[in-house]
């Protein structure tokens, strides 16, 4: 029996690109198919009923039929359009930052309903407070976990020795924490501070809402965006562009100060 032509799906979308004179082509995250890439037929005009509807970073409901190539969308009814995220340019390019990580975790046709969740959660801790790195440290360590690449925070990844409250370090590509004792070959090592640790232990066990509740100061700050950031990029395998931007405006708020 072959599988029906139409299917309905819940999506948040994470990237658009003209195609053609009118359509679109748009790379969204769904609950229950993973990554996919579709194409809004005719989306461009401003007589049709998908007109803003595929916007990136919004929540949406679709309705789409299995074509050729690739599958077209029907129809899209928008479930949350973020609309506090997109008044504020922050936010904004903090979303396009978990939008592209997102698309680089995802996997096309594989379900990852935790990956799904793990964004919207995060775009409305970063709409609430758009200063605030705090979102974006949780979405690393999280996208991880998610991703099968949980980093090890509790023992020594070579030697399997529970960790002692001090300062350790942490190696990327090996796994996770490492004590003062180990150091494998291929490692790529980092310091860990116990405060940095003790925040990452504290991520792992809490809820977004509960991790943006502990103050950071800025030093602590710095230290865990340099640990999760350089491994998430180790497993992406390539830079992540929106990042560029990200620090552009932060640098911009530091000037102005």
């Amino acid at each position: 029996m072959a599988p029906p032509r139409t299917y309905r799906c819940e999506a948040i979308t994470l990237s658009h690109t003209p195609l053609g004179e009118a359509d679109l082509l748009v790379t969204m995250y769904t609950r229950d198919q993973g990554k996919v890439r579709a194409v809004g037929k005719g989306a461009r005009r401003s007589t049709s009923k998908l007109m803003g509807h595929l916007e990136p970073l919004t929540i949406v409901k679709l309705s789409l039929a299995h074509g050729r190539n690739m599958d077209v969308i029907s129809q899209a009814e928008v479930v949350d359009g973020f609309a506090t995220l997109k008044g504020d340019l922050t936010a904004i390019a903090k979303g396009q930052y978990l939008a592209e990580l997102v698309g680089g975790f995802g996997a096309e046709e594989s379900a990852n309903p935790g990956l799904f969740q793990l964004m919207i959660d995060t775009l409305r801790a970063v709409a609430a407070n758009p200063q605030s790195d705090t979102p974006l440290r949780f979405f690393e360590l999280h996208l991880l976990q998610v991703s099968g690449l949980s980093p090890e925070l509790y023992q020594c990844v070579e030697c399997r020795v529970e960790l002692e409250p001090g300062a350790h370090r942490f190696s990327p590509n090996v796994g996770g924490t490492l004590c003062l004792e180990c150091s494998p070959d291929d490692a790529h090592l980092r310091p860990l501070s116990l405060r940095a640790l003790k925040i990452l232990r504290h991520f792992d066990r809490s809820n977004i809402y509960e991790a943006c509740n502990i103050a950071i100061d800025d030093e602590l700050a710095e230290e865990l965006k340099s640990l999760l950031l350089t491994t998430v990029s180790y497993w992406l395998g390539k830079e992540i562009r929106s990042n560029s931007f990200l620090e552009r405006l932060h640098n911009e708020s530091l000037s102005e100060v």
